[in-house]
């Protein structure tokens, strides 16, 4: 059972101190120097475990309003998905990325706007076929369109992709390994992040988890203020309740 937290919320140090799982969110925008990755690594214990959060180059349309923050200009044969040479190309620079921090899981998340359309059902099946390595893949889709579909599970099962969830929202349809990513609560359609879990919450967590429990399970906080809190408040009552 490894829990961990979306980023550093608290300093470096007393984060490797207790836990020994992060997921780098900064690779999602930008992919950050080799050199700060290299220190990263050096920095953790050794049985600190990274996970990264796949460049938005791959996933995100290049006409998105947050599109800029990748560096690459706004050309169609970029992000989406598409198995096309430049984002095959940007895929070699990304697996120095992977390679720096000795990394397992790559976590590819997908935009509401992404859709389980016949060109991006074709397309998602083609990129993911072509991006194996000495790493596992998970994907967070966040459309209902790929749930209620077939072949989002042909696809997460023809090339072995965990399927990523907020476990108090969805159920994992496919993986060998499971990944939750909880994002704290929702008003309305938008997540409120800052969210603090309360303990009848977390005592949730924990039944869900034993429930859909595999051989690895990952399970991130991703409610910003309060991730390390409650990651430790989750590690603790997992502990008490073997």
């Amino acid at each position: 059972m490894k829990i961990g937290c979306c980023g550093f919320q608290i300093s470096r140090n007393k984060y490797f101190e207790n836990l020994r799982l992060v997921e780098i969110q900064k690779t999602f925008y930008k992919p950050p120097r080799l050199s700060t990755l290299e220190r990263w690594r050096r920095e953790a214990p050794g049985d600190f475990e990274f996970t990264v959060k796949a460049w938005m180059a791959f996933t995100h349309d290049p006409r998105s309003r947050i599109w800029s923050k990748t560096g690459l200009p706004r050309e169609e044969d970029y992000g989406l998905l598409k198995p096309t040479k430049r984002n095959f190309g940007i895929w070699e620079e990304f697996k120095e990325v992977i390679k720096k921090l000795n990394v397992r899981v790559v976590v590819f998340q997908s935009p509401p706007s992404f859709k389980a359309t016949k060109e991006n059902v074709n397309n998602a099946n083609r990129f993911f076929s072509s991006i194996k390595g000495d790493f596992r893949l998970a994907w967070e889709v966040r459309d209902e369109s790929w749930v209620l579909s077939k072949d989002f599970y042909l696809i997460l099962k023809s090339h072995d992709i965990t399927h990523v969830v907020d476990l108090l929202r969805k159920t994992p349809l496919y993986g060998k390994f499971r990944y939750y990513r909880l994002h704290g609560a929702r008003k309305d359609k938008k997540i409120v992040y800052s969210y603090k879990y309360s303990k009848e919450n977390l005592s949730n967590i924990v039944s869900l988890i034993k429930k859909f429990q595999l051989g690895e399970n990952y399970v991130l906080f991703n409610n910003s203020y309060y991730s390390f809190e409650n990651a430790i408040q989750l590690k603790e009552m997992l502990a008490q309740s073997k």
